[in-house]
């Protein structure tokens, strides 16, 4: 099982200047990328089910060269 929450960074070298910004690329189905000791696992708004059947309650999302962080709450 998950944590409750985790960290995630835009996929595929994306980045983004603004909450607003990255928050249009989450409800457009795009992939984000979360970290773990075993690499990279891409993931988007589509797998908000899964996520949540797996105790996932927040995603962490770091954007502006990792210097910012938006959170949701599943």
């Amino acid at each position: 099982m998950l944590d409750t929450y985790l960290s995630a960074v835009p996929a595929y070298g994306r980045d983004y200047k603004s909450k607003k910004e990255l928050l249009i690329d989450w409800e457009a189905g795009k992939d984000f990328a979360m970290m773990s000791f075993r690499g990279a696992t891409y993931f988007s708004i589509m797998d908000i089910k899964s996520l949540k059947e797996n105790g996932v309650r927040q995603i962490n999302f770091r954007y502006r060269k990792q210097m910012q962080v938006c959170t949701i709450t599943l």
